[in-house]
């Protein structure tokens, strides 16, 4: 052991760690919490956990309708984590008690589990409409159970190997900012109580105000700036540059943003620098390629539908590079399992001395060291298993248990890993079901099983996977949360348990009610609106599907009664007769209504003709739905999703981290532009920091651990939180003053020169370079500044 005189985190250990294939050498700091292991203050009480529990739900229903739309949500953490500071600092000021610090992060931990198991659910059920089959309710619910319950029942063992022994190696930008936030909200009993390292290293930083006075600035900042950009359309939010020749459909582009500003200050240059450069091939090689050599074929070139020369870059990146950046994420995902097997199993062996009991358990454990006991992990996981196995909506077998089971623990390791890496943000778990879908697919189609189906079999695996594996990388973002301020890991996997819960209970039924919100019954002929020659609209005759279209009605069982008649239920996935989708049949076998549905539906306007209908696009749906029938069909490009996986295998040889890559291949170079210029000024920041310290001989990882106590770290919280906080409120007014919206967006697109117009790509730019300024500055030390 070495003693350190710089850090009061005095104790460290020699290791030579490595990360992301640097070996840094020296010695790391062993870490103590804000809440040292010894002190024993309120944590799991019954009024944080209602509260978390139900911010969850309400997070959770926007974040479901985002995704909906758009086919993204963000971190919901750190929104909860700052509502729970303000309501129960108001709370205190009318006589009642006001919360710890373990007390709010019992809040944010229960309040996230409703954002991930929203992602899972509006990513993957809708496809099963798109399948030719019913959004039933059980299956809805049982899926959102199991899948969330599985995910955070696999994360338990896999605590000490990804957030203890990786600590200062896997950053978790947003459980790092949580924490940020919830050591510059604490109250003054929880400040009391807080460590002696906690103490000095607030001292250093200018005390408990100029700490909280750094991060709700950020904050304050990130909210308006969001609110101006996005809510109000004060500017373009996603300025793009599109190439003509001679490099045709080559862009770039970046959504300027706060929070992935921040993301990318916090995991830093290196990390933020291979996400983009992912970006950078998919956007400015790949996709320019695909143009230049497609662009004389007259027929489309499959899985495309149209000729490529007629092909926007978007429409390029939607037929073949996401089925490239699926393949590159299944093999990086798959190599950074095995990477992590020798710390996995060693965290996995540990846990077993608990389920063993007897002398051999590990009673001794320090308070914040102490999770679930295996026995809870095994047996839950066991019964969650035989329930998947019996529950009959989901159409399940052994082998659909048995990849589920794999699939899952290998992409529950890879989310959290990720969400180390690069944050829940950027986390791409549409990417890992892609891949779940992808390999029970192919394991259905070698032993034969191709039928309809074996559709909701595939995606039932696909979809717990995928629930699993984001609320897997919530619990981790949530646990490295509680590992820097001094949590109980047990009482906060209990948290996130009683939350998933709760969340996936309630979501099911949200979900279904969205779809029917928005769901049209056409008949076989119906009015359309067109624009008459000499102005004005006119109201056409249009057949929505032939008039030979039959079905046997003995073959028929379900009913379902519309406008006061009962008709029977018809789910046509026949190859041959179309469209595809549910009927109303009368009693001779005879279509009346095309039941179109809200999600993902075609039919955007009355049978009448006379009002528009809002429909839910859910673009990953229908990603998963081409998957699924792409394989079973025998219609899969697996020549793209090999070429993904040469990607990977060519970056392995070259000593270059995969996954990272991986991931940037299969994000827009919108989402990961704006996260490398982050790492950039974190990289200039490091550049001070190194030199203020240049005579103390520190090792490389206390030199790192010195970047990491900057005030731009809690600065990039700041903006983190406030950024995630308005696109969820946005989200959620987004359903309720649609029209508002409307009026505002188009009013910007003819007055306002920042939104649209030939220079708005240019001046958008500008209020995003006062957040990179602010946040060089206070890295800089500029302003904001610690005291020496």
């Amino acid at each position: 052991m070495a003693v350190s005189k710089l850090d009061p985190r005095v104790a460290t250990v020699d290791d030579g760690s490595t990360t992301h294939g640097r070996t840094v050498l020296g010695t790391r700091p062993r870490f103590e919490p804000y809440i040292a292991s010894d002190t024993i203050t309120r944590e799991l009480t019954p009024l944080p956990l209602l509260v978390g529990t139900l911010l969850g739900l309400i997070f959770g229903a926007s974040s479901l309708y985002l995704v909906l739309k758009v086919g993204l949500t963000v971190s919901a953490s750190i929104p909860v984590a700052v509502i729970s500071i303000t309501l129960f600092r108001l709370l205190s000021k009318v006589g009642g008690r006001d919360a710890t610090i373990l007390e709010h992060n019992i809040v944010q931990t229960a309040g996230s589990a409703g954002e991930s198991i929203a992602f899972g659910l509006g990513v993957t059920m809708p496809a099963i409409m798109i399948l030719g089959f019913d959004l039933e309710a059980t299956r809805t619910i049982l899926v959102a159970v199991l899948g969330g319950l599985l995910g955070i029942l696999m994360m338990i063992p896999l605590r000490r190997a990804l957030i203890v022994q990786q600590h200062g190696i896997l950053k978790y930008p947003e459980g790092t900012a949580c924490a940020e936030v919830l050591k510059a909200g604490a109250s003054a009993e929880s400040r009391a109580l807080a460590s002696p390292a906690a103490k000095a290293e607030q001292a250093a930083l200018g005390g408990a105000a100029m700490s909280a006075t750094t991060i709700f600035t950020g904050f304050g900042i990130g909210f308006v700036y969001k609110a101006i950009n996005v809510a109000f359309k004060g500017w373009k939010d996603v300025p793009e540059r599109v190439f003509g020749p001679p490099f045709s459909a080559g862009s770039i582009s970046a959504e300027i943003s706060p929070e992935l500003l921040g993301v990318g200050y916090i995991i830093g240059p290196y990390v933020a620098s291979i996400m983009c450069a992912g970006g950078v091939l998919a956007f400015l090689v790949l996709i320019p390629a695909i143009k230049f050599f497609g662009s004389a074929a007259a027929t489309p070139l499959a899985p495309g539908t149209i000729p490529i020369a007629e092909m926007s870059l978007g429409a390029i990146r939607d037929a073949y590079v996401l089925y490239i950046g699926a393949g590159a994420v299944t093999a990086a995902g798959i190599v950074s399992l095995l990477r992590s097997l020798p710390t996995i199993w060693a965290s996995l062996r540990e846990g077993l001395k608990d389920f063993q009991g007897g002398a051999t358990a590990r009673t001794s454990h320090v308070r914040t060291d102490r999770d679930l006991s295996m026995r809870v992990v095994y047996a839950g996981s066991i019964a969650l298993v035989v329930a998947i196995m019996l529950a009959r909506p989901l159409h399940m077998n052994l082998l659909g248990a048995s990849l589920l089971v794999v699939l899952g623990f290998l992409f529950v390791t890879v989310s959290s890993r990720l969400t180390g890496e690069i944050g829940s943000t950027s986390n791409p778990i549409s990417g890992m079901t892609v891949a779940t879908l992808l390999f029970t697919c192919l394991a259905f189609l070698l032993v034969g099983w191709t039928g309809p189906d074996y559709y909701v079999t595939a995606l039932s695996v696909g979809a717990i996977v995928c629930i699993a594996s984001s609320n897997g990388g919530t619990t981790s973002q949530d646990l490295k949360t509680g590992f820097l301020v001094g949590a109980t890991p047990r009482n906060q996997q209990i948290a996130i348990l009683v939350g998933a819960l709760a969340a996936a209970l309630v979501l099911g039924p949200i979900l279904l009610r969205l779809n029917e919100s928005a769901t049209v019954y056409v008949p076989r002929i119906s009015k359309q609106p067109v624009e008459a020659a000499g102005g004005g609209t006119l109201l056409r005759d249009v057949e929505n599907f032939p008039a030979t279209l039959r079905v046997d009605p003995n073959s028929l069982h379900d009913t379902e009664a519309h406008n006061g008649t009962e008709y029977l239920v018809w789910h046509n996935q026949s190859q041959t007769q179309r469209p595809l989708g549910k009927y109303l049949v009368d009693r001779t076998g005879v279509p009346v209504f095309l039941v179109d549905p809200g999600i993902n539906g075609t039919h955007r306007v009355t049978p009448d003709g006379e009002r528009q209908v809002a429909k839910f696009d859910a673009p990953k749906a229908t990603l998963m739905s081409y998957i699924i029938k792409g394989i079973l069909n025998r219609e899969l490009p697996w020549g793209l999703v090999l070429l993904g996986v040469m990607i990977t295998l060519t970056l392995e040889m070259s000593g270059v981290p995969s996954l990272a890559f991986a991931v940037g291949v299969y994000l827009p170079l919108s989402s990961t532009s704006p996260i490398f210029l982050g790492g950039m000024i974190r990289w200039l920041s490091d550049r001070y920091t190194r030199r203020k310290h240049a005579g103390r001989q520190l090792s490389e990882a206390q030199m790192m651990a010195q970047g990491d106590k900057s005030p731009a770290v809690l600065l990039a919280s700041g903006y983190i939180a406030g950024g995630a906080i308005a696109g969820i409120l946005i989200a959620f007014m987004a359903g309720i003053l649609g029209d508002v919206t409307q009026r505002l967006t188009e009013w910007s697109a003819a007055h306002n020169p920042f939104f649209e117009g030939p220079y708005a790509n240019g001046l958008a730019l500008l209020p995003f370079g006062g957040l990179v300024l602010l946040l060089y500055l206070v890295g800089r030390e500029k302003v904001f500044a610690p005291r020496d």
